[in-house]
């Protein structure tokens, strides 16, 4: 069986979890999305790969601390699993041989 199938949104959001290394949630990660991407972000697209990606064990997820900015409600945040990792630099390789493998590519 080969490696489970992300999408493209699934990839970014699995990305910016990464970079955002212990304080993602789905507002700052919405808001990496849409800084890197200049892209119009859904939020609630974003939980949606999020719960995808917990589902398939490439991310984890825990309750932080209750803020009073939050009204006493807690983020849940989520970091990347050794899982997730692995997945992202097999995504990477195979991109980056695919780019490799453009002969005279004319936009380098």
């Amino acid at each position: 069986m080969g490696r489970p199938y992300l999408g493209e949104f699934e990839e970014l959001v699995l990305l910016a979890v990464a970079v955002l290394d212990g304080a993602a949630y789905g507002v700052t990660i919405a808001a990496e999305l849409k800084q890197r991407t200049d892209r119009i972000i859904s939020l609630s697209g974003v939980h949606i790969a999020l719960y995808r990606l917990e589902e398939k064990g490439f991310v984890k997820s825990e309750l932080g601390g209750a803020t009073a900015a939050r009204g006493g409600r807690r983020k849940r945040l989520f970091g990347i699993t050794a899982a997730g990792k692995q997945t992202l630099g097999e995504m990477r390789q195979v991109r980056n041989e695919l780019w490799d493998s453009i002969p005279n590519p004319s936009w380098s």
